[in-house]
């Protein structure tokens, strides 16, 4: 079952999805003032009993609304699970090739800005003062369970669902923010699509190979030229492992989402800037569109448009470090 979010005549509601295998795509609303948060919330048995009771509704033809993100997520974290991906983007942020011993051992992420979703077709302004902005294609997990230091078995019981998540980014500013060693930061928190709806786990299981990965085609377009194709597959940890090391010695909420990280063989730009050494393709510009699919879950996209024009940041002032106050 897929869950959506949407906003029609100033109007925001929750509901189903249905039509997607003929084409006439329908939302089918949910009682008022019901989220979808609030059905993750409520476990996933509750959710797609909810939703069944929906579609006997009418249907909201989904060309005449507006998509907002699939839930109001409590947190995202974004993990960076993809070897192929780091190794280009360090080339094309830090100069240096490779991937650093300490990537795999264990999974690694950040937290970002729960405030910047933006939906699936909405605009992205590029970040005040950025010159290299770019995309990054990923599958998010929704967690539906409360859990503490998940075992990654365990884990798999407290997924809800899967949607596609774009964290788009700032080169320019991440590379500086991250020679402190302390980040990303405004480099990540502009604007992350999630979208175009939530599917829940049991649709997906299907693509589950072998070693108990999810086997999705994910792609990604600008301006209508195919620029990256991977597997999520390719993904160095399953997502129930993220999940246990994100639940380890603390705590995971329903609702709380966690990014794959970017794929691989021209997920981002940043990658194929590192392994070409030039800026081709180029930074994303006002009036660019960045089309995103994965098998499975749907398509997202996005029409990059001017961003404020701020003031530069004042760099830091010179101190003496006095130990005492100066009368």
């Amino acid at each position: 079952m897929r869950f959506a979010t949407w906003e029609a005549g100033g109007r925001v509601s929750a509901g189903v999805v249905s039509g997607l295998r003929d084409g006439e795509v329908g939302l089918h609303e949910l009682p008022a003032r019901t989220t979808v948060l609030d059905l993750v919330r409520a476990g996933l048995p509750a959710a797609l009993d909810a939703g069944a009771a929906a579609l006997d509704g009418p249907a909201v033809p989904l060309d005449g609304v507006r998509l907002l993100p699939p839930l109001a997520a409590p947190t995202v974290r974004d993990f960076v699970a993809f070897e192929e991906h780091v190794e280009g983007v360090r080339k094309s942020i830090d100069g240096v090739g490779g991937v650093v011993d300490e990537w795999y051992q264990a999974p690694t992420f950040y937290f970002t800005n729960p405030y910047a979703l933006v939906g699936a077709h909405d605009d992205v302004p590029v970040p005040p003062r950025s010159e290299r902005f770019d995309f990054e294609l990923e599958v998010a997990v929704v967690i539906g369970r409360d859990g503490a230091s998940l075992t990654p078995e365990i884990a798999r019981e407290h997924v809800f669902g899967y949607t596609i998540l774009n964290d788009w980014s700032a080169r320019d500013l991440q590379a500086r923010e991250m020679k402190v060693n302390l980040g990303p930061a405004k480099g990540k928190d502009s604007a992350s699509t999630l979208g175009p709806w939530l599917v829940t786990a049991d649709e997906l299981e299907p693509y589950r190979d072998d070693d108990g990965f999810l086997a999705l085609d994910m792609r990604v377009s600008v301006n209508g030229e195919e620029v990256g194709q991977d597997l999520l597959s390719n993904m160095g940890w399953p997502f129930e492992e993220l999940i246990a090391y994100a639940s380890r010695g603390t705590e995971v909420r329903a609702g709380d989402v966690l990014g794959s990280g970017t794929c691989g063989n021209g997920g981002c730009l940043a990658e194929l800037w590192g392994r070409r050494g030039a800026l081709s393709p180029p930074p994303l510009q006002p009036g660019d569109v960045v089309e995103m699919t994965v098998e499975g879950i749907g398509t997202i996209r996005n029409r990059v448009v001017p961003g404020l024009d701020l003031p530069p940041v004042l760099p830091a002032r010179p101190r003496a470090r006095n130990r005492k106050r100066v009368p």
